[in-house]
């Protein structure tokens, strides 16, 4: 597999039964459908995530890197500052070096609204 930023090759990474796809260049990390949810709340998860969190470049068209379609650049809503490509067709998700090092790491305040938001229910 090709990294859809750079193009460069792709290593496979395992945590804890669930394989991620880990550019050996630039460190970005590829998720097939919803493995980044599976490891977001595991202790330790963001070990994966190798790569030099940097402000990211717009890195212009990138293309999904299992069936070819152009990747939509998406903000996580709970952590705005996280923003992603994400593939339209299987919901794979791209997250440039660090990216998924921060989304698994959960703030103070995103602590307190997940509080008031369980009170809720």
């Amino acid at each position: 597999m090709k990294c859809p930023k750079c193009g460069s090759t792709m290593e496979k990474v395992v945590y804890e039964g669930v394989e991620v796809d880990r550019c050996t260049n630039c460190k970005g990390i590829w998720f097939d459908f919803q493995e980044q949810k599976q490891l977001k709340d595991k202790k330790g998860a963001g070990s994966i995530d190798i790569g030099k969190a940097t402000k990211a470049k717009l890195a212009g068209k990138m293309y999904c890197p299992r069936d070819g379609l152009l990747l939509t650049q998406m903000v996580d809503v709970r952590q705005p500052h996280i923003w992603y490509e994400a593939c339209p067709h299987c919901y794979g998700v791209f997250f440039d070096a660090g990216e998924f090092r921060d989304y698994s790491h959960k703030t103070v305040i995103e602590s307190v609204k997940d509080l008031f938001t369980h009170e809720r229910k």
